[in-house]
């Protein structure tokens, strides 16, 4: 994995040679100024136009500098002051490759994360689950990263379990939990021992509609949500044999959810079906659901929803998914989507790699196309091998002009508001819209 240059011990950081004194950071500034050294590396390519050349090493020395003040913070003894270093070290993890600086200090921020998320409230907790994820992502599948697991898995699981704990602290940590097995863990026995937590999360879900006493309510579909996303995430690396285990204990069950009241549950018990069907058919090409009328009934039907009691944007957003759901189970079909990151291209061809790239894309945000140009660890899963190295002057010629931007933008916006005036013209025979 590539990593920073090291500078040495005598470097300046004032003048006359004098060492900088650390300052204290408030709650109110720390995420913002993490913010204003992060939000340049969100893409390789960004520089000022026509302007100096940027120092990068004094640029890379400052955001080192705030993200070793950001660490003491997470040890600090109000609440909101460690949650504000927490999420300030996320925005830098999520948005530049910093395996050098995070080699140096993985034990100290594992204490740190571990901590939080057994003494902290609601809040700080979901913010130390996700930064355990980043921490992940940029340590990649090595034996560091094992060792993190093996300090936190243990400490995710027992929220993950724990009745009493937040509904949004239990949702951040099955996320968590479900994104560091599959980062890190080489042994099988981990891996079945996670997805059986998460099962015993998400299968609650089944038995919603059956439950009297309201013990498996409305109020904990979040919940059931994340944990059936992050052991969809973990079945797409469990063995064939496995594989088929699971497929035979859940395909019968997951259509059950469909009829789930809220949007996001039908989503992801859709999308998991259409996966399951996917590695069906690639372990066994004359796979038959016995029961395949009945479901494509169902997704047809929610592929072509109009109840007027729901919103407008909740009902496009569900026809859209489940037309490529229903053409999934029924016509064993998948569109194709492609992914542009800097001057390369990735596709996106199967539930498998969409499933992946979509949690990916969850916890890294704006940064997942600089981690995807980037990350030995995502390039890897992804297939994109090593990652491509261009030079500055490269860069540039790929960089349009500010003016050029502006003539294409102009552009743009002309067509869509003549082709916007066209379709609101009452005289124009608009035809059917969905």
């Amino acid at each position: 994995m590539p990593k920073p240059k090291k500078r040495g011990s005598n470097h300046q950081r004032g003048a006359g040679g004098q060492s900088r004194n650390v300052q204290p950071f408030s709650d109110e500034d720390a995420s913002i100024e993490t913010m204003s050294h992060c939000s340049g590396f969100s893409d390789p390519a960004s520089f000022t136009e026509d302007g100096p050349e940027v120092d990068e090493e004094a640029t890379q020395e400052d955001l080192e500098y705030k993200l070793k003040g950001f660490i003491d913070l997470t040890l600090d003894k109000s609440a909101k002051t460690r949650q504000t270093a927490l999420e300030s070290l996320k925005s830098a993890f999520s948005s530049k490759i910093l395996y050098e600086f995070i080699m140096e200090r993985r034990m100290t921020l594992t204490d740190s994360i571990e901590r939080c998320i057994k003494k902290g409230k609601s809040d700080e907790q979901c913010a130390a689950a996700g930064l355990a994820c980043l921490l992940c992502v940029q340590m990649g599948s090595g034996i560091e990263s094992e060792e993190i697991f093996k300090t936190l898995g243990p400490v995710l699981k027992k929220i993950v379990c724990d009745g009493t704990a937040s509904i949004q602290a239990r949702q951040a940590c099955a996320t968590c939990l479900g994104i560091c097995c599959f980062i890190v863990t080489d042994d099988i026995t981990e891996l079945y021992s996670t997805m059986e937590c998460l099962e015993n999360i998400f299968m609650k879900a089944y038995q919603r509609d059956r439950d009297t006493n309201g013990v498996s309510s409305t109020h904990n579909t979040v919940l059931h949500v994340s944990a059936l996303l992050a052991w969809t995430l973990l079945l797409t690396i469990c063995p064939m044999n496995e594989v088929k285990k699971k497929i035979e204990m859940h395909l019968h069950k997951l259509p059950s959810l469909l009829s789930c009241d809220d949007l996001n549950m039908r989503i992801a018990a859709g999308e998991t079906l259409a996966l399951l069907f996917e590695l069906a058919r690639e372990t066994d090409a004359d796979f038959f659901y016995e029961d395949m009328d009945l479901l494509t009934e169902k997704l047809r039907a929610l592929a072509t929803d109009g109840n007027k009691h729901r919103a407008k944007v909740d009902k496009r957003k569900q026809r859209s998914v489940f037309r490529d759901i229903l053409r999934a189970v029924e016509e064993r079909d998948f569109p194709t989507e492609m992914v542009k990151f800097g001057p390369e291209r990735m596709y996106i061809d199967c539930w498998v790699k969409k499933q992946t790239y979509e949690t990916f894309k969850e916890i890294l945000g704006s940064g997942m196309q600089y981690h995807l140009q980037s990350n030995d660890f995502l390039r890897n899963v992804f297939e994109l091998g090593p990652p491509v190295m261009l030079d500055a002057a490269t860069l540039k010629t790929m960089k349009i002009s500010r003016f050029e931007r502006h003539l294409y933008n102009s552009a743009a916006f002309k067509a869509r508001t003549k082709a916007r005036s066209k379709c609101r013209d009452k005289r124009a025979d608009v035809g059917e819209f969905f």
